[in-house]
Parts: structure tokens; sequence; C-alpha cells
């Protein structure tokens, strides 16, 4: 049992690292878009942008480095201190954290060199892989569905391949849907927010403060980002070094999440339910868009204005609006199958999810040619 001192530690803890967090990164991005106009390293404006104006996409060189300093210092004092429940919680979690470290390392370099100079897919897709791996050899991978497709225990090597798959896609999608101000940010912020109270719930301390610690280095960064004036020089994007980053830490969040021990949720909730919850915008809208592509003849890899956002734009709805709408949508998602989960088997919320999501693209689609009628002219492909 948990004493009420203990639940008090980790939250002072974690209030802390949060907060060394939101002042690093709120020192450091403003440096960086300095740097970057200085070296006139901005983002492209293409057709497919919905963006207008030079804005730099460096935002995410922040993030790591905030991550691992905030972290770092807070464990550190209170180890040099001798804090009575530190040592315990940080050793027994020092395998995860420090191979999750070096996964994102890995992303963190690649995600630089991208937005600094390009990198092909392939290269990118190639050190995607072996980030999931080393994941993979800390322990953490995913080897029961707990009922999800009526799915329990799996082999070790399917569970190693099976995790690697879900690391390279989630990464993935959530860099993807990085289509409009405070998106990706905002999607994360919900979902590390959403984690952490499970872990702080679930006596998971340190990755309570690992998620905190992440969701930090996103406020400042969502300030700038979306309330930010590119004329002014105030704006910045992530770019692929933030949304490769993040997407690292929320699919870690979404293993350890599953990889718990039985008593780490509350006896009646379906972990892989409680993982998936926060990612179901971002991994539905990229398998939603790639069968768009192929089924229109297209190249799945290749970018254009399908995803979700997209939509919503193309009915006339602004940025603004179409960024709460979206967000409002991943709160309902989690709220819908935490809700649920101690009620409903496992397979069928996740249909009932499925349902809910095609659903709600077809009404949309529908609504965007009864637009497109009106107006004459095509509005989304």
């Amino acid at each position: 049992m948990i004493s009420q001192e203990e639940l008090f530690f980790w939250l002072e803890n974690d209030l802390l690292a949060m907060g060394v967090a939101i002042v690093l990164t709120g020192i450091l991005i403003p440096k960086i878009i300095l740097i970057a106009f200085r070296r006139q390293l901005f983002d492209e404006v293409d057709e497919r942008k919905v963006h207008r104006g030079v804005v730099p996409r460096l935002g995410g060189i922040a993030f790591f480095p905030a991550i691992l300093f905030s972290m770092a210092v807070i464990v550190a004092l209170n180890l040099r201190f001798e804090s009575p429940y530190m040592e315990g919680a940080v050793f027994s979690k020092i395998v995860p954290l420090y191979f999750e470290f070096a996964a994102i390392i890995l992303l963190y370099l690649v995600g630089i060199a991208d937005d600094l100079i390009g990198v092909r897919y392939l290269a990118k897709f190639v050190v995607q892989i072996l980030a999931a791996c080393l994941m993979v050899c800390s322990g953490m991978y995913i080897s029961d569905f707990y009922g999800i497709l009526w799915i329990h225990d799996m082999p070790v090597w399917l569970a190693c391949i099976f995790t690697v798959f879900i690391v390279v896609y989630v990464v993935n999608a959530l860099n993807l849907i990085d289509g409009i101000d405070g998106l990706a940010s905002g999607l994360s912020l919900i979902a590390l927010t959403f984690y952490a109270v499970v872990f702080f719930r679930g006596g998971e301390f340190i990755y309570s403060m690992f998620a905190v610690a992440a969701a930090g280095t996103l406020f400042p960064f969502f300030y700038y980002n979306v309330f930010g004036d590119a004329r002014k020089q105030k704006k910045i994007f992530m770019g692929d070094t933030g949304a490769l980053t993040t997407g690292m830490v929320l699919v870690f969040c979404a293993v350890a999440v599953m990889c718990g021990t039985p008593d780490f949720l509350d006896v009646d909730y379906n972990p892989s339910m409680v993982a998936l919850s926060p990612l179901v915008i971002p991994c539905f809208d990229v398998f939603r868009v790639y069968f768009h592509r192929v089924r229109h003849g297209r190249n799945p890899f290749l970018p254009d204005k399908c995803h979700i956002h997209h939509k919503l734009l193309a009915l006339g709805v602004n940025q603004t609006r179409a960024l709460l709408t979206i967000l409002v949508a991943s709160g309902g998602f989690i709220g819908l199958n935490v809700l649920l989960s101690p009620y409903v088997n496992p397979t069928v919320l996740l249909l009932i999810d499925v349902v809910i999501w095609t659903g709600g693209n077809i009404l949309l689609t529908k609504a965007i040619r009864r637009r497109e009628r009106r107006l004459n002219k095509p509005l989304y492909q």
C-alpha cells in the first residue's frame, strides 16, 4: 500500500520535472527561432502546406534536452540528498529508460538532419526500426493483447516483431498528422497527461515523471506554434525532430501500460484499451489515409491533403476550430474507452471506435461534396 506521504513526494517531483521542462523549453525556443531566422532555416511553402509565410521548423530541437535535463536533475538531487523513495523506483526502471533514451537519441539526430538538409524516407525508416529494436531489447514488448481480437499471450519472437511494427507505426502516425498548428503537440499533450495519470495511479512513478517532463516541453512550443505571429518572427514548427521524439515517447508510454504488472491498473480496466485510447486519432487517421491513397491509385507513401484536418479545412472550418474539434474528439475517445473498458469486450470496444471514426469520416466527406456542388469547385481529393 502506497502511503500518502509517498504520493505527495512523487506529486511534488512530477510538478518540479514539468516546471523545469517548461522553463528550459521556454528559454530554448526563442533562441532557436532567432538562430533559424539568422541562418534562413525555414519550412518550405508548397501547395500541400496550410501555412503562409516563412516559419522555422526546428522547435523539436528543444524537446529531448529539456526532457533529459529535467529528469536527470530531479532524480540526481533526490539521490544526492537520500530521499527515501527515489532509489528503488529509479533502479527498477533504469534499463527500460536507458534504452528509451538511446532510441530517442537516434530519432532525434535523424530528425535534426532531416529538418536541416533532408533525409531519404528509407534511411529514416531504417533508423526507426533500430530505435524500435532498442526498446524491445529493454524487455518492453507487447506479449499480451488482453483479449483484443480474442488474442492473449503471444510467442516472444512474434511479440518482438509486432512491437517493432507498432513503434514504427505510431512514430510515423504522429509525424504524418502534424499538418496544422498545434495538432501534433495538442494530441500529444492530451495523451501524455493521460498516461501520466495512469502511471501515477498505478504506482509507476518514474514513468509518470517521464510523461509529465515530456508534456512540459510541449506547453511552450504549443504557445509559439499556435499563438505565435510569423510576421513578428515568433512562430515555429516542431519539424521531424519534434514529431519523431514525441512519437517515441508516446509509444514508450503505451507499451509500458501494456507491460505493467497485473495490479498496475484497477482490476476492471483493460490495459490494451487504456494504452490505445490516446492514440486512436493519429493511428486511425494514418490507416485511413493510406487506404484512401491506394483506393485512388496513388502512392501511399507520397504526401497529399487527405488527412482529417484537411477534411475539416475543406468544409470551410478555420485552423483553430479544426484543432479544437480534433482535440475534443481525442478526449472523447479516451473517455469512451476508459469508461466502457470494464463493461465491454475489448474487441467490441475497438469495433465501436472504428465505427465511430468511419461514420464520422463518411459524414465529413458527404458534407464536403455538398459544399463542392454549392461552390462548383473541388475542395478535397
